[in-house]
Parts: C-alpha cells; sequence; structure tokens
C-alpha cells in the first residue's frame, strides 16, 4: 500500500478536502501550494507543507525529501473566463505546471501519478450526457490546457523508456461543490458564487438565460474515487468522468439556494447578461465507466450537499 501522497494545490478547495480524507485513511500527505488562491488555514495541521510554484522546479524538488509513493496533481489555473485574460499565465501553470512534476515523477521514480482534468475537455458536447470516449474539443482556453496537460500525463504513463513502470489517472471533473469553496472569488464555482451573493445581500448575476445546466458533484465523493483509484490496477492508463449524473439548471440551482435562505426572486434581486465565451450550455456525465472500474458512485445527494455547503457558509 502506499504511504505518502504528495498533493500538488493542496491549500486549496479540492485539494485540501482531499488531503484530510488521506489523512484520516492513514496515508502521509506532503502538500505543495502557492497560496496564491489556496488558504494555509485549509492545510491539516498533520500534512507536511512545502509553500512553492509548480511552475518553479526548484520549488518541487523540496517535495521529496521524504519518499513519495503517489502524486495528486490537483494545482492549476482553475478558471474558465480568466483563462481569455491571460492565455500565457494558464497555460503555464496548466501544462508547463504539469510537465514539471511529470519529470518529478520520473527523476524520483514515482509509481503513481493521477490527475485533476475538466469536463471542459469536452467543449460543446454532440450529446448527453458525455462519455469518455465522445471527441474532445475544447472551446476555452482553460479546457484546452486542460486536456492537454491530460495528455502529457496519459502519454507519459505509455512510455517504455523510464526505466520504471509510471502508473497514471486522469479524472475530468465536472462542477465539485463543498466546503471550502471560495465565497468570494468570482471565478470559481458558481455553487459557492450565488451562495456567496445570497449571504451577503448581493445581486445574483447569471451570465446566459439561466436554463444551462451542469453536473454538480460533491467533494467527498470526488476524494472517495481519488482514494479508491490509488491501488486499484483497472484505473491504470485511464481516464474518468467524476460528476453525479444529474444535471440541474441554474435557475434551479439559484431557487434552491434562496429558498434555503429564506428568500426568493420576490425579495432577492437577479440580473441575467449576455453568456460568456467558453460557457458550455449543458454539461452531464455519464459515469458507467467509474462505476464499473473504480466501483464508485456518488453517494451525496445535491439537495442534502447543497444545505451542507449553506451552513457551513453561514458560519463563515
Amino acid at each position: 500500500m502506499a504511504k505518502r501522497v504528495l498533493v500538488t494545490g493542496g491549500a486549496g478547495f479540492i485539494g485540501s478536502n482531499i488531503a484530510d480524507e488521506l489523512i484520516r485513511r492513514g496515508y502521509g500527505v506532503t502538500v505543495i501550494d502557492s497560496l496564491v488562491t489556496g488558504e494555509k488555514k485549509n492545510i491539516n495541521p498533520k500534512a507536511l507543507f512545502i509553500k512553492g510554484d509548480v511552475r518553479n522546479p526548484r520549488d518541487i524538488a523540496k517535495c521529496f525529501a521524504k519518499k513519495i509513493d503517489v502524486i495528486f496533481h490537483i494545482a492549476g489555473c482553475a478558471s474558465t473566463i480568466k483563462s481569455f485574460d491571460d492565455p500565457a499565465a494558464d497555460l503555464n501553470t496548466n501544462v508547463l505546471g504539469t510537465v514539471n512534476i511529470i519529470n518529478a515523477a520520473i527523476k524520483h521514480r514515482v509509481p503513481r501519478l493521477l490527475y485533476a482534468s475538466s469536463m471542459t475537455a469536452y467543449g460543446v458536447p454532440d450529446s448527453i450526457p458525455v462519455r469518455e470516449t465522445m471527441g474532445t474539443r475544447p472551446i476555452a482556453y482553460y479546457g484546452i490546457t486542460k486536456y492537454a496537460a491530460e495528455r502529457y500525463v496519459l502519454a507519459t504513463g505509455e512510455r517504455k523508456d523510464i526505466g520504471f513502470r509510471l502508473n497514471t489517472t486522469a479524472f475530468r471533473m465536472f462542477n465539485v461543490y463543498g466546503r471550502r469553496q471560495s465565497l468570494t472569488n468570482p471565478y470559481q464555482g458558481v455553487v459557492s458564487i450565488f451562495i456567496g451573493n445570497v449571504a451577503r445581500g448581493e445581486t445574483v448575476t447569471v451570465f446566459g438565460d439561466g436554463k444551462q445546466s451542469r453536473d454538480y458533484v460533491h467533494i467527498s465523493d470526488v476524494a472517495n474515487a481519488w482514494i479508491g483509484a490509488i491501488n486499484n490496477p483497472e484505473s491504470y492508463g485511464q481516464t474518468f468522468n467524476l460528476g453525479s449524473g444529474i444535471r440541474v439548471s441554474v435557475n434551479r440551482l439559484i431557487d434552491i439556494i434562496l429558498k434555503n435562505f429564506g428568500r426568493s426572486r420576490k425579495n432577492h434581486r437577479i440580473v441575467y447578461k449576455p453568456a460568456r465565451p467558453g460557457d458550455q450550455r449543458h454539461m452531464q456525465a455519464d459515469i458507467s465507466k467509474a462505476r464499473a472500474l473504480l466501483k464508485w458512485k456518488p453517494g451525496t445527494v445535491f439537495a442534502e450537499g447543497l444545505r451542507d455547503v449553506i451552513e457551513w457558509a453561514k458560519g463563515n
């Protein structure tokens, strides 16, 4: 069994929650995070923390003072909209940062590397729900970089010239939500953006008509998939969708959030603006592959998971 896991981006929303679950299950954890968007308070006190940037190989090298058995590569720029503002920054972090992690894995002969890919790799799908075998035609710069990095990871796992077997897995994550998702960052996580708006009494701004739909998956279910795949040979060299398999419209999401705050459209302002570039109209994951090979299925009902996040948000 693997003993120590390096979690890149381990001070962020997804990374810190997964690190906590790893520690709860008895793994040793090393976290590297630049703290640009991650927060130090999110880091489990039992984790070894390295402040550093995946764009800098010297920072990454510090993570290997202790032997690393598995790498969870989660760090990256995570905004579709901001990727259009600064494509070079997106490219450097998401692609070059991933290449740096791959190089470190090869140098230190780490046998396992799992990568955080994205549903944005699909672009505008021909049909939904989307399967892993469908075409990948990302329309957002963010999706392009996530898919490019995914291919770097999986192609490296196929190499025979590195002297050992590097087993790789990529998770195309859909709309992950849960505790610790930023309530103030306007570029990450529509669930937390809207919750933050309503909690502060701010206008809720919708880009598009609100009929667009997304597949929301709870962070606890995501953590279970990642950790469950570590020692599962069925996942080696594979790409998996991680979603709930259920679509919820943006309008429906807003109504549920308002209701949980004792409000409604009658007493809370909702504004609709034109859709933004790179937005996908509808997304829904086909999760049959993860069910079959990982024996994984989401266990959190969306309404219950949302209530939990709202209760957490009220205290923050």
